[in-house]
């Protein structure tokens, strides 16, 4: 029997790491914006052939936000309620697919889009921003839903979303980070950067947007929405990407969420659990 490939990250990424702790040390400040590049662009990736199907089924409609085309897909009877889900950074509308059906025969339609230079959406970079003004714009076409499912930086997206007073009031987040700090490290673990390429990241956010980042992170928004709403939070103890400490931290600045606990799904495949998708079912059942 042919022993399974090990994964190979991107060629690009590769280079990445070998490169940029070099360019760290010749210049920190080229790093600085180096990484912010990075930050800011998410790795397109391939439909895979087990979603084309559920693209081929959907109703597919467009928003425009600033210059980029959002690519909306649509899913069930449209009298029923809505459910609208919300993928992470360098995500897309499908890989939620094992949801559909199952919120389908339970009574909902399912809303989803690629978010900003993600799936079949244009652009290249993009940023919490513009994700929360294309969640701004759907609503505003496709009507309010009964509810957000979001997966890792969709969670994020979505409480940003909220804190803008876009009406969300019962919110599933799966996988989604929570400690600014540790979401930026996560991130210079992958181009084996340092902490003083943190800390210029930082500055840099602040004197370009005028606000710093924890501004834009899960833990600082749960503390500052303006109206209460049902909240649960979904999460692996053994994710790798997005550790258990963030699904923790939320529970505790948000102490009325619901919470799940699971273990081995890692931060992608418990997009495909069954008793995660059935509880998220629930929840908008019994809320």
């Amino acid at each position: 029997m042919a022993k399974p490939r090990k994964y190979q990250p991107p060629l690009l990424l590769r280079f990445t790491r070998t490169f940029f702790p070099v360019l760290e040390k010749i210049s920190p400040f080229l790093a600085v914006r180096f990484f912010t590049q990075l930050f800011f662009t998410p790795l397109k990736y391939q439909f895979p052939e087990k979603e084309l199907p559920w693209l081929e089924n959907s109703k597919q409609t467009g928003v425009r936000v600033g210059n980029k085309n959002i690519v909306i897909y649509e899913w069930g009877n449209p009298e029923h309620p809505a459910i609208f889900f919300i993928h992470g950074w360098a995500g897309r509308a499908t890989q939620f697919r094992k949801f559909y059906d199952v919120f389908i025969k339970a009574g909902f339609r399912v809303i989803a889009f690629d978010g900003p230079a993600h799936g079949k959406s244009t652009g290249k970079q993009t940023n919490i921003i513009e994700f929360a003004e294309a969640v701004k714009i759907i609503f505003q076409s496709k009507g309010v839903p009964e509810g957000v499912i979001s997966h890792s930086f969709g969670g994020t997206v979505s409480l940003f979303s909220i804190f803008q007073n876009i009406p969300i009031k019962k919110l599933i987040t799966i996988g989604t980070p929570v400690i600014g700090d540790l979401l930026i490290d996560s991130f210079l673990k992958a181009v084996n950067g340092t902490e003083k390429t943190r800390e210029g990241f930082k500055k840099h956010l602040i004197k370009n947007y005028g606000r710093s980042f924890d501004e834009f992170t899960a833990g600082w928004l749960l503390q500052r929405l303006p109206f209460e709403i049902d909240l649960f939070i979904i999460h692996d103890e053994q994710d790798k990407e997005v550790s258990i400490e963030h699904a923790e931290a939320g529970a505790k600045i948000y102490p009325s969420a619901m919470t799940l606990r699971t273990q081995g799904l890692g931060h992608a495949r418990i997009l495909k659990d069954s008793r995660v998708i059935n509880s998220c079912v629930e929840f908008f059942k019994t809320k």
